[in-house]
């Protein structure tokens, strides 16, 4: 009995429940990160690009990740980050703000960006087909992370971290469930002590002589 009580201690002290605590926080954090660095921009089509010079701070700190939308051109707006190609159809991109639209002479929507750390514009206006699409969203210093992990990295790790974390879910579960159900059982084994109504008579019956007895010797 004493072995089970203690065991018992453990799995619903005060320390027990603080790490439980911990450990799911840091997996839902955990989850939340790849939802938002990976699962959001596969099923969206969007794009992740890491910010790597300080043209664009505060908004955008060097080791930050964007995740970056495509967007129609008709609905890009001054004030809008967008990341874009240097050059039309080479990898190298730049990610900044719409300061200025115009029209060229042959008639098309040019875009006029500027870093919101630099001073003056960028040299050449950005065509639309430059455009790769709008800044959604951003996540500090995961940039880094992003830019070190290959697509085939990225993927073995997802599937073992996922993995890994269904894992541990399901011990979880499974451990708060085994431990419910013996609590149950150890409570339902453990004998109820009763008093009967003879045990009170008898005790109520040597009460009274053992008083009539005192009485006596008193006289």
């Amino acid at each position: 009995m004493t072995t089970k009580h203690s065991h018992r201690r453990e799995r619903t002290g005060p320390m027990w429940w603080v790490s439980s605590v911990v450990t799911w926080v840091l997996l839902f954090a955990l989850c939340a990160v790849i939802v938002v660095t990976i699962v959001i921009p596969i099923v969206t089509g969007s794009q992740r690009f890491t910010i790597l010079t300080g043209s664009m701070r505060p908004t955008y700190e060097p080791g930050t990740l964007i995740v970056v939308k495509p967007v129609d051109e008709d609905d890009l707006t001054v004030g809008m980050p967008i990341t874009y190609q240097l050059e039309s159809g080479k990898p190298t991109v730049v990610t900044h703000r719409i300061i200025s639209m115009s029209i060229n002479t042959k008639g098309e929507r040019t875009f006029i960006t500027q870093g919101d750390a630099n001073n003056t514009p960028d040299e050449k206006p950005v065509l639309p087909v430059q455009i790769r699409g709008k800044v959604w969203y951003s996540v500090p210093y995961l940039g880094h992370v992003n830019s070190w992990l290959t697509g085939d990295q990225r993927k073995i790790i997802l599937t073992v971290v996922v993995g890994a974390l269904g894992a541990y879910a399901f011990y979880m579960i499974a451990s708060g469930t085994r431990e419910s159900l013996r609590s149950r059982n150890n409570n339902r084994s453990e004998p109820e002590v009763s008093t009967s109504d003879d045990s009170a008579d008898i005790t109520s019956t040597e009460a009274t002589s053992l008083k009539d007895g005192v009485s006596h010797g008193g006289q």
